[in-house]
């Protein structure tokens, strides 16, 4: 239902280049809801399988270290870090930190969180292309993040001239390389979740049912960079129409 509506979203304001009042309502309402369903329904899964503790006893971190070593990935060190599923791999020291919730927990939900992060040590190991291309735009994309704001803002002040519609085109480009980071983050994601759960079956870590379980985890995460990358798409729409927008009340 939901890409049915993007469909005539589109198509509406890309034929009348302006958007309908009660779409713009709508569009609001999805930025809003979409990132916080995501967000909910990860913290729900999460805390009904880090009830549950796993039949072998391994800790997240233990289920870490056996999956690395499995994986020739010796080098790899395990760290604990505060926070609550604040868990990431870093490939500048090949260090995974494994955060206070997750660490020392025997639960599925700890161990595919734990195996997710060493799907993303065997993709840097494997020379993964998606990740090795992410990788490259961060630093532009960090800046973007932090800039395109300003820059949309500034450029619509001075809309009525044509310096000012140049500044906008490069608030648009630079929301895009977001958009675009957002995209070649989700099959980096997807891949990691699913080397953890071939690992963690291959090495018998989990039980058949228990890795259903751990996957329902790892697609929930999965789903919170789906719904950035759909609010991202719906922002960049909004940006471009803005800019469409200002330019034809420019001339």
């Amino acid at each position: 239902m939901l890409f049915c509506w993007l469909s005539c979203w589109l198509q509406r304001v890309t034929s009348t280049g302006k958007m309908p009042y009660s779409y713009d309502i709508l569009y609001w309402l999805l930025i809003i809801i979409i990132p916080l369903a995501a967000e909910l329904n990860v913290k729900l899964t999460y805390s009904k399988y880090s009830k549950e503790r796993s039949r072998y006893g391994l800790s997240a971190e233990k289920a870490a270290r056996r999956i690395l070593d499995g994986a020739g990935l010796q080098y790899i060190k395990l760290d604990r870090i505060s926070g609550d599923l604040t868990d990431r791999y870093e490939p500048n020291s090949n260090r995974i930190r494994l955060s206070d919730t997750v660490n020392s927990s025997q639960s599925i939900a700890a161990i595919g969180v734990a195996a997710h992060e060493c799907g993303h040590a065997m993709q840097y190991a494997e020379n993964y292309t998606p990740i090795l291309v992410r990788s490259k735009i961060l630093p532009v994309t960090n800046f973007c993040s932090k800039s395109w704001y300003y820059i949309v803002i500034l450029g619509a002040l001075f809309s009525r001239s044509l310096a000012g519609h140049y500044i906008m085109l490069i608030g648009v480009m630079m929301f895009a390389m977001i958009v675009l980071f957002q995209l070649a983050t989700l099959p980096v994601e997807i891949d990691a979740s699913r080397r953890a759960l071939r690992v963690i079956e291959q090495q018998g870590i989990l039980e058949a049912d228990e890795c259903r379980a751990a996957k329902k985890v790892l697609t929930a995460a999965a789903l919170t960079y789906v719904a950035s990358l759909l609010t991202g798409v719906l922002q960049l729409i909004r940006i471009v129409m803005m800019t469409k927008r200002n330019d034809s009340r420019r001339r």
